[in-house]
């Protein structure tokens, strides 16, 4: 194949919308990425809205241990410990509240005291609002305390100091990190060790996994964060998106697999149509 005279062809055909040199605009590859990819999405929720049966998420220990963590607190009588991360509102803090969801139902539905703390003000209201809304569906509204739910500073170890403190005063039997965490990871761990808590944590920093695994009972690995709410909720549409998600990954891992074959029987065919526009 002449890859040259191919390229040139592609530059005259797509060379005015599409990007031809070191500019922002999209590639030809890029693009046909993407509309494989917002094929898989459409095609799957349309699939979820029917009838269609959906995957089933292989089984998460962490998850799975939530509601044994709360029952842990409502024996003894003594809170739960709800951190959702160190970010704004980014898509780890997200999936952090999602999860929140989840635990503040199970929370409601066995009185169990909860403690939200956030590290941005633009988090609190929304934990406040999610926190709130399972009280209400639970049909126990008086039982919410908004005081529960904290924003405590924005500094980083400030922050640190203030969940350690709020985990030693309360005597927290549950501590459940989920969201992006930086340095003070084995800080909060630590002091969930001391106070004698089950531990479940959730990062989607690589950095800071390993400090999580070596000091918490359970802990989600990559992006086991991202696929917790569809797996809690059993959600068709968020199964509908973590299908088209594995599909795009499996496209992608396929597309090495087959690179690497032609290379090794001396042939860049592969390597050149993935530079080609």
């Amino acid at each position: 194949m002449d890859i040259t005279a191919l390229r040139e062809t592609m530059i005259g055909i797509f060379g005015g919308w599409l990007q031809t040199d070191n500019s922002n605009r999209l590639g030809l590859t890029t693009l046909l990425f993407v509309l494989f990819y917002a094929g898989c999405n459409a095609l799957w929720l349309s699939r979820a809205r029917g009838t269609f049966p959906m995957r089933k998420l292989r089984r998460i220990a962490g998850l799975d241990a939530v509601e044994e963590a709360i029952g842990r607190c409502t024996e003894m009588g003594r809170p739960v410990l709800y951190n959702t991360g160190m970010e704004a509102l980014t898509a780890a803090t997200f999936a952090a509240l999602a999860i929140l969801g989840h635990v503040a139902a199970y929370v409601a539905k066995y009185d169990t005291r909860m403690i939200t703390v956030n590290r941005y003000a633009n988090v609190l209201p929304l934990a406040e609002n999610i926190v709130r809304q399972a009280y209400l569906e639970a049909g126990k509204p008086e039982a919410f305390r908004s005081d529960d739910v904290r924003f405590l500073t924005t500094d980083q170890f400030g922050y640190s100091t203030g969940v350690l403190g709020v985990t030693v005063r309360e005597k927290v039997a549950s501590n459940l990190m989920f969201g992006n965490y930086l340095a003070e990871a084995l800080i909060f761990c630590e002091a969930g060790f001391e106070a004698g808590a089950i531990q479940i944590s959730g990062t989607n920093n690589a950095n800071q996994t390993p400090f999580f695994i070596a000091a918490c009972d359970y802990t989600l690995l990559g992006e086991e964060l991202f696929a917790a709410s569809a797996y809690l909720t059993q959600d068709r549409i968020r199964l509908a998106t973590i299908t088209a998600q594995d599909l795009g990954k499996l496209f992608l891992v396929g597309l090495m697999v087959l690179g690497m074959v032609f290379m090794t029987f001396g042939s860049s065919i592969i390597q050149d149509l993935m530079v080609l526009y």
